[in-house]
């Protein structure tokens, strides 16, 4: 579907569960995460938006007892009985792992259609998982927080990956135009407005490296050492790094974020590029979660013309960079950077301009 509508979902809808029911229809964005990468699941700070991408779910009630699931997508469809919600290793474990997390809920026939690019680091699992929730509960209401931490059981319990809430809080509770600044520990929240004359612009290194879902375990697991070593709960307690690499991060992560935070307060366009800098090299050297490519990505980026500031944006080993980059530069710089980029690997980026977007709701 190349735009999507209420419309062709309800005839994509038709073409896969035939019958008089009418659908109703739910969508949740995925995100890039400005600042404040890999603190999440240490109880830090950080500072996601939600993006122009979403996960679209077409839904009505199922009649056989069954939930039902079809991505367009993929092609490729899952049904489950309550006794059969198992993870098998697949997409299905998302649609699954809520169905069985939410426990009440309605067997639904679900069409399932995803703008949000998959392997790119802008949680598309997130987006995925709230979207069904929705479509699951059927109207029923819900506090907005406890859907986010719905969503989160179901990657940590069900699908398995040890995730932080940040990719389910800011689907679920962005507000448009506007960057959440999260407080991961007690889950309070600001609205951070952007200065207007900054786009950010994501670019997809079109690379996912394998070691990127090992090396996301360890990085947890390691943190929860270093905070031991410390003799702290956590890393957000952590006042110093104690000469550990991960640790460092984390605290200096963290105190960027505050940074970035006034920067945007006050428009110093400059102070926010130089913090996006700061954080992937703390990334690329002390969590060494980037890769060749984003690293490429952001040397490159940053020698471009508009270009305030670069890094790479979730887990790592592949995915996006984040860059800020003035309004009237735009098309250069995405007329540079793919250049560059296809002439050293070979790979055609991809570039999405992105403008923060409401989150999770009916559509």
């Amino acid at each position: 579907m190349a735009c999507v509508t209420r419309e062709s979902l309800a005839a994509e809808f038709a073409r896969h569960y035939p019958g008089p029911a009418s659908p109703k229809f739910w969508r949740a964005p995925g995100r890039i995460n400005l600042i404040g990468e890999h603190t999440d699941y240490n109880l830090g700070f950080v500072m996601p938006m939600a993006i122009g991408f979403s996960t679209y779910v077409a839904a009505a009630p199922s009649h056989d007892g069954k939930l039902h699931a079809y991505s367009t997508n993929l092609n490729d469809a899952r049904e489950w009985t309550p006794g059969s919600l198992q993870p098998a290793g697949d997409w299905g474990d998302y649609v699954a792992g809520v169905a069985k997390v939410l426990v009440d809920y309605q067997p639904m026939n679900l069409l399932i259609h995803s703008e949000v690019p998959t392997g790119a680091g802008l949680s598309s699992s997130a987006a995925l998982e709230l979207s069904v929730a929705l479509a699951l509960l059927d109207g029923r209401m819900m506090e907005p927080l406890d859907l986010v931490r719905l969503c989160r059981r179901a990657e940590n319990e069900f699908v398995g990956v040890p995730c932080g809430i940040m990719d389910q809080f800011i689907s679920g509770l962005a507000k448009e135009n506007t960057a959440l600044r999260i407080d991961c520990r007690g889950l309070e929240y600001e609205v951070v407005t952007l200065p207007r004359d900054v786009v950010v612009v994501a670019v997809n290194s079109m690379v996912k490296h394998e070691l990127g879902n090992s090396a996301y375990r360890t990085r947890v697991a390691e943190c929860a050492a270093a905070a031991r070593m410390l003799g702290v709960e956590n890393l957000r307690e952590a006042t110093t790094d104690g000469g550990d690499k991960r640790a460092r991060h984390v605290v200096s992560e963290n105190a960027r974020v505050e940074e970035f935070r006034a920067a945007c307060a006050a428009g110093d366009l400059h102070k926010m590029g130089e913090l996006f800098v700061a954080s992937h090299r703390s990334l690329q050297h002390d969590y060494e979660v980037s890769c060749e490519e984003l690293d490429f990505l952001v040397d490159t980026a940053i020698t471009i013309d508009g270009v305030y500031g670069a890094r790479m944006t979730g887990g790592g080993f592949g995915g996006c960079t984040v860059n800020l980059v003035a309004p009237d530069q735009v098309d250069a710089f995405e007329t540079s950077i793919t250049q560059v980029y296809r002439n050293r690997y070979q790979i055609e980026a991809r570039v999405y301009r992105s403008t923060p977007a409401a989150g999770a709701g009916p559509f």
